[in-house]
């Protein structure tokens, strides 16, 4: 089952914006992805069409499950 750490931003224009990052380290630590994201908007280093990332808005892990199918 793959797993990701969605980050969920608001940009200037109050629009979603996301950062997935892959294979996240469990068990998640809640205060260290808020510092992560604190640290995200104070070096204002993503900018999206909608202007730049001005708030956090949750961080959630979304996990994908696949399965084959035999086609005959």
């Amino acid at each position: 089952m793959a797993k990701t750490l969605e980050l969920q931003f608001l940009n200037d224009d109050n629009k979603p914006f996301s950062i997935s990052l892959n294979d996240p380290v469990e068990p998640v630590n809640p205060a260290a992805i808020s510092a992560a994201m604190d640290t995200l908007l104070a070096q204002n280093i993503f900018t999206t069409s909608g202007g730049d990332l001005v708030a956090k808005r949750g961080a959630r892990i979304v996990e994908r499950n696949t399965s084959d199918i035999v086609i005959i």
